[in-house]
């Protein structure tokens, strides 16, 4: 009876052996893309222009290992702004090919080329005029013969030490798709901002849309006190905002200073109570930091972060229309 790998008896291997066959896999696998970046050429430029003018979307297929590659990249292409999809190569020729238009193009992978169930696909993409994009280690298979751009993933060798499983090719597809993901969304003219539409719910999508303005407090929220008044009247504003800081004005509303709890704690170690009966003005800190409020929060947070401060006076010129805490910004996922 054959004994299972897990019912097997542990080899013993010494670590910095071990560290090397780790780190030979990894340098195997990087010298099989850098082979793959050295001969790329028109087919993936065409495949891209194909992509990029499609009118319906990217159906990507394949079977197993290829298959979940094929998963990742049809997830990132939708996550830069080109409608994609991944259609299971089974699955599709038992019914899902129902999802799939003229408008559409088709990336389907396969190591070898010779995957029956993903070759099985092909004749319902020639009836309709789907054109087919394959990504294949195999040139001289039914798959690269049959489709209308040939993405070349061609490998020497498998990375594993047993020159068996899935690794190296696995890597070169997914550095392929990625390859063809990143020439599509140049070709798009995508920018950061329309990035963040597709990913409104994570910190990222938080970092690239919220403005300051979305955080701010306005109005009366905003703690304001003259700049004859007394560090009394602005520790009673800043207790009543909430902010920990006070800005203070001149009378046209201009910003000349602000106040804030750790200056008043300064204040009464140096001063006493008697420090409560000072002007404001000959205390508090000049030329205070401040931003618009139209700028990102995530400019917020950096200014913040580079001055090690914790609020900013919002101002429109020099005046301030509003308060942002870096309270406001963590709450918000803005990090």
């Amino acid at each position: 009876m054959v004994s299972l790998p897990n019912e097997r008896e542990a080899r013993r291997i010494e670590d910095a052996d071990l560290l090397e066959v780790g780190r030979g896999v990894i340098v195997a696998e990087a010298e099989e893309l850098a082979l793959a970046a050295a001969r790329l050429g028109p087919e993936i430029v065409k495949a891209a222009r194909l992509v990029q003018a499609c009118a319906g979307r990217l159906v990507v297929s394949g079977l197993g290992k290829s298959g979940l590659i094929g998963r990742k990249i049809a997830a990132t292409l939708a996550s830069l702004g080109t409608p994609a999809f991944f259609l299971h190569a089974t699955e599709g020729s038992h019914g899902d090919l129902g999802m799939v238009r003229r408008e559409d193009v088709g990336l389907f992978i396969s190591h070898s080329g010779e995957t029956r169930e993903v070759l099985e696909l092909l004749p319902f993409f020639r009836r309709i005029g789907a054109p087919v994009i394959a990504m294949t280690g195999n040139l001289n298979s039914r798959l690269a013969r049959n489709a209308d751009v040939v993405l070349d993933a061609c490998i020497r060798r498998e990375a594993d030490p047993l020159g068996l499983a899935p690794t190296s090719s696995t890597t070169l597809q997914l550095a392929l798709g990625d390859a063809l993901s990143g020439m599509v969304t140049e070709l798009r003219g995508l920018c950061p901002e329309d990035f963040a539409l597709f990913h409104p719910g994570g910190s990222l999508g938080k970092r690239l849309l919220l403005k300051v303005a979305d955080l701010m407090g306005s109005g009366e929220r905003v703690p304001l006190v003259p700049d004859d008044a007394t560090v009394k009247r602005a520790l009673f504003e800043i207790t009543s905002k909430g902010y920990g800081a006070a800005f203070v004005v001149k009378p046209t509303g201009a910003l000349t200073g602000i106040f804030t709890d750790g200056d008043l704690r300064r204040l009464l170690e140096d001063r006493g109570p008697g420090g409560l009966e000072l002007p404001v003005s000959e205390v508090m800190t000049r030329h205070p930091k401040t931003i618009e409020e139209e700028k990102l929060a995530a400019e917020a947070m950096a200014l913040m972060e580079r001055h090690e401060i914790s609020v900013l006076a919002v101002v429109e010129g020099n005046v301030p229309v509003g308060i942002i805490h870096i309270h406001d910004l963590l709450k918000a996922g803005v990090a």
